[in-house]
């Protein structure tokens, strides 16, 4: 089991937010399932660089956090999907502003990041 190696802080809603989206495919996750993708196999498809295993953990977390939810179909072969909760879709509104926020400056975030990856290689 993953062993925290930094304290956890709770103390304000930044701190909040980090522990509840922290990692690197969640607000993405949460994004695709609101648009209709629910089953683990079409989210694999719309983040192919993420392993199914990652995607498990991830998926597993918003689950705890209560953002999504995960309904078995008792069928064979087995049938999973994801969906958001009410809490969940509180999170779309701010998701949707940040990648609009990005949209507007997109060129000059590309260009920061190549710079600093250049940088550090």
């Amino acid at each position: 089991m993953h062993e925290r190696k930094i304290p956890l802080n709770l103390n304000c809603g930044l701190d909040l937010i980090g522990e509840v989206l922290y990692g690197k495919w969640k607000i993405r996750l949460l994004w695709f399932i609101n648009e209709g993708h629910q089953r683990p196999s079409e989210l694999q498809r719309k983040i192919p660089d993420a392993s199914r295993r990652v995607l498990n953990i991830q998926l597993k977390e918003l689950e705890e956090h209560e953002l999504v939810t995960k309904k078995i179909f008792a069928q064979v072969p087995p049938k999973v999907e994801y969906s958001l909760t009410e809490f969940g879709k509180t999170l779309i509104p701010v998701i949707s502003a940040l990648g609009n926020w990005a949209d507007k400056n997109e060129d000059r975030l590309r260009r920061v990041i190549l710079k600093r990856m250049e940088e550090h290689a």
